[in-house]
């Protein structure tokens, strides 16, 4: 396993880091331990969840996948860099949502009892939240670093725009900025290239890149099948996958992607966390499994550096899934200006 340095800080985290949205959705607690002690024995040392994991048929199950970790995680906590997050919806309630400073003080303290654990490493948004005031929410995230809650904190799914806004609302009320951005970046999903990672890389920021294997799609197993399996299957995440990927576009570049890595000796999922991890901006990819064994394609990628003529393929093949994207910038509520 190789290990790099989290932003600014002292969090030495693996480059793959453990995704946990199928706990206790695709994965029941006895397979959902298996993979995190796979994960664990082979030097991967950060784990990303969320408070409102597993994204299943509803809500009755939100915080199921926190409560596996935090039965799995006891001896080890000072070992693993652990980061969740909040802001989705965890019931029908309108005030149970959002990144008010009354939602993050109670999710926080929620995630923690069902964590098991005193603090967070990495505590983040998981998305913009556009009718709270940035500063009431970076407020709220200052006071839980200083309360001892969290010892980072990061944010998912903004814009750069959004970011920018946000550090510079830190740095003029001195609260703690963001230090990490989760995004979704792969070889169908290459926007982020145009702005996030740069800005990422301007402000020294880690880069948690997630959906590496485009929700399974790229491991080239499902391009041949109906959309019943895995993220594309069921579940509340089911027709979000299958919008941004289960397109005849996508599937054919699948399988160039796939003969690509056969030419190269190596599978497709290999190729596709290495094609990810070469880009150096990116700190870590988060990758998941339903099974532990799954895992092995991805450890693989790791210690086999891309090389820079297969790259190059790679990147040919899938520019088109690098479209500019403009977006305004943000006023200090979060809200575009006109």
């Amino acid at each position: 396993m190789q290990y790099t340095t989290l932003s600014n800080t002292d969090l030495r985290v693996s480059r793959l880091c453990l995704g946990t949205m199928t706990f206790g959705f695709q994965t029941d607690e006895a397979e959902s331990n298996a993979i995190l002690d796979k994960a664990f024995d082979e030097g991967i040392n950060f784990i990303d969840t969320a408070n409102v994991y597993p994204l299943g048929e509803d809500l009755s199950r939100v915080g199921v996948t926190e409560s596996i970790i935090g039965k799995w995680i006891g001896g080890r906590r000072d070992k693993v860099v652990l980061a969740t997050k909040c802001g989705s919806a965890m019931s029908s309630d309108p005030l149970d949502r959002g990144s008010s400073r009354r939602h993050i003080l109670k999710s926080v303290d929620a995630s923690l009892k069902r964590l098991n654990v005193e603090y967070v490493d990495l505590y983040q948004l998981h998305h913009p939240d556009h009718e709270t005031p940035i500063h009431e929410t970076l407020e709220a995230l200052d006071e839980v670093v200083r309360s001892g809650r969290a010892r980072y904190v990061g944010c998912s799914n903004f814009t750069a725009d959004s970011i920018a806004s946000a550090l510079g609302v830190s740095a003029a009320r001195e609260l703690q900025p963001f230090v990490t951005i989760q995004q979704r970046y792969n070889l169908l999903a290459r926007e982020a290239e145009n702005n996030v990672l740069p800005l990422a890389e301007d402000h020294a920021l880690g880069v948690m890149s997630y959906n590496p294997l485009a929700g399974g799609l790229l491991t080239g197993k499902h391009i041949d099948q109906m959309q019943t399996e895995g993220r594309y299957g069921k579940g509340r995440g089911a027709q979000i996958y299958r919008d941004r990927y289960w397109h005849d576009g996508q599937l054919e570049t699948v399988r160039d992607i796939v003969s690509l890595a056969n030419q190269a000796g190596t599978s497709a999922s290999s190729l596709a966390v290495a094609w990810v991890l070469a880009n150096l901006t990116v700190s870590s990819a988060i990758v998941g499994a339903s099974k532990s064994h799954q895992l092995a394609d991805s450890l693989a990628a790791v210690d086999a550096p891309l090389n820079p003529e297969l790259k190059n393929q790679l990147d040919s093949l899938t520019d088109r899934y690098r479209p500019t994207v403009p977006s305004g910038p943000l006023t200090e509520s979060g809200q575009k200006r006109s």
